[in-house]
């Protein structure tokens, strides 16, 4: 009996993303090729070259549905105006290091060197990266207009400057420097403070706290 699965052209591309996102976040780039992704889903060997010449186009097929996943996280933040500017930031830094944190595998693919480095994203990468942090300086602009952010940076730069803060914070929590989700948020609440030019509340402990390791 033949056991491979029939696909319809597109459907059989997505099913090669999906199946790619999943292996790479489960076993490690290491383990990911086309070969096995055409056992995982029971086509042919010479099936998935239809839809990716190589690794690397699969690759930049797989970042670039992260990033459609991520602006698409961003928007439902930014666009629910049921809350406030302030808010809506705020969740933002949340939601941008917590997407890292669940996504190690695929976050390091988006924005590491196998993609970048030696300018081997495809265009179809480049074309829906670039837009997305297009989409982060729209709401830089935005929260500076509502007096959140510095007016005077514009919003390009400033958008790169907090950009780079939440991913150096993201590349701490993957790399396992910073593992208590207690410890994560109170630094995405500290950003927030810092972005938005406003004191952290100020903890009134009757004894000081014990720091077990002064890294995490």
């Amino acid at each position: 009996m033949n056991t491979k699965q029939t696909y319809h052209h597109g459907d059989l591309r997505s099913a090669l993303v999906a199946a790619a996102t999943h292996r790479l976040e489960t076993y490690g780039i290491e383990q990911l090729s086309l070969r096995k992704l055409a056992e995982d889903l029971g086509v042919s060997r010479t099936a998935p070259y239809h839809h990716f010449k190589d690794k690397n186009a699969l690759l930049s097929a797989v970042a670039a549905s992260g990033f459609a996943q991520w602006k698409q996280n961003a928007q439902h933040i930014f666009e629910n105006t049921a809350d406030s500017a302030a808010v809506r930031l705020r969740a933002f830094i949340h939601a941008y290091i917590r997407y890292a944190a669940a996504h190690p595998q695929l976050y390091d693919l988006m924005f590491g060197r196998t993609l970048w480095r030696h300018n081997e994203a495809d265009q179809s990468l480049k074309d829906i990266a670039y837009p997305t942090f297009q989409y982060q300086v729209e709401m830089t602009r935005f929260w500076q207009q509502h007096g959140l952010l510095p007016a005077h940076p514009e919003a390009l730069r400033l958008a790169q400057v907090t950009w780079g803060t939440l991913h150096g914070i993201a590349r701490l929590v993957i790399d396992g420097v910073y593992a208590n989700s207690s410890h994560i948020d109170d630094m995405c609440d500290t950003a927030a403070d810092l972005f938005m030019q406003r004191p952290p509340e100020v903890k009134h402990e009757s004894q000081p706290e014990t720091v077990h390791n002064p890294v995490k």
